[in-house]
């Protein structure tokens, strides 16, 4: 791992890495996110989960540093007495779980039939980029508001497992599209190299053609892609929670989160929603900010 680790710093990308100041805050802003999201348990203060721990008479106190706050809530607790930076701790694992998951299964399913129907060509491709193209005539946060809302009358007392993953095939529905014509793009390109017609005049099969020889030259892109569509799957979470057909009521989301504050807006708690919405907002904008570095980092044109 640690040779891994070297070489990778040594590389070119490795180079652009260090000599990119903005590229290196995104990644401690993003890092810091990720450790807090996946050690909650033991980062949060308090535990907004569990109700037995909520005091009501708590509810609403402003930050630590307002007249009224507490030093045990130091960005001031909720409507029902919740310690806002432990919300936002465990709210940011609920979006980055969903978020790179619904990224995950976009990436599985559009890389595989954007390089079958840039391979094959023929049938198979026009039928796929038919497909394609009757999905991007919907707004994507329509269809995950569809799939999202179907999936909630359908199962109304389904448990959190099955809620969350209804949600993440909702934004995975809408986000394979951009992999499938990215990757069809590049492999048609791929396929008329002389490596590939070298393949296959020594007998290899299509198939390992694809993933052992093609494949690998067409990841550039999908690994920016796929990097700023995490941003993207992340705020499309928060949309859906902060209508509502998101996720559970009970989790904590950065989405719900802005949904209960805006009610509390202009009465005063201005916290309740204002630091979720930086919280969305950071992630976002690191994990967008990395990708715009990648995408710099792999084309040897900007170089």
């Amino acid at each position: 791992m640690s040779s891994l680790v070297s070489r990778w710093w040594d590389s070119d990308v490795g180079y652009s890495f260090r000599n990119s100041p903005t590229a290196i805050i995104a990644a401690v802003i993003a890092l810091v996110c990720v450790v807090c999201a996946v050690f909650a348990h033991w980062v949060a203060p308090h535990n907004p989960l569990d109700l037995t721990t909520l005091e009501l008479s708590d509810a609403r106190l402003p930050p630590a540093w307002s007249e009224g706050g507490s030093r045990k809530y130091l960005l001031g607790t909720d409507d029902q007495g919740r310690d806002i930076l432990s919300a936002l701790i465990y709210g940011a694992r609920i979006s980055l779980v969903v978020g790179v998951a619904s990224v995950i299964i976009s990436v599985l399913v559009g890389v595989a039939l954007g390089l079958i129907a840039g391979f094959k060509g023929g049938w198979i491709d026009s039928f796929l980029m038919r497909v394609c193209d009757v999905m991007l005539s919907f707004p994507a946060i329509l269809i995950a508001l569809l799939i999202a809302g179907v999936g909630r009358a359908l199962f109304p007392n389904a448990n959190e497992s099955l809620a969350f993953g209804v949600l993440i095939i909702a934004i995975s529905l809408t986000g394979w599209v951009q992999y499938a014509r990215t990757v069809r793009g590049s492999t048609m390109v791929e396929r008329g190299k002389e490596y590939v017609q070298a393949a296959r005049v020594t007998g290899v099969s299509n198939w390992r053609i694809m993933v052992k020889h093609v494949l690998p030259n067409v990841l550039g892109p999908v690994m920016v892609l796929a990097t700023i569509q995490v941003a993207t799957a992340i705020i499309t979470e928060a949309t859906l929670s902060f209508l509502g057909v998101g996720v559970p009521p009970t989790s904590p989301s950065l989405g719900t989160l802005i949904r209960v504050g805006n009610d509390y807006l202009f009465s005063g708690e201005w916290w309740i929603t204002i630091f979720p919405g930086v919280m969305l907002v950071l992630i976002a904008l690191s994990v967008n900010l990395l990708g715009d570095w990648l995408r710099d980092a792999l084309n040897p044109r900007l170089r």
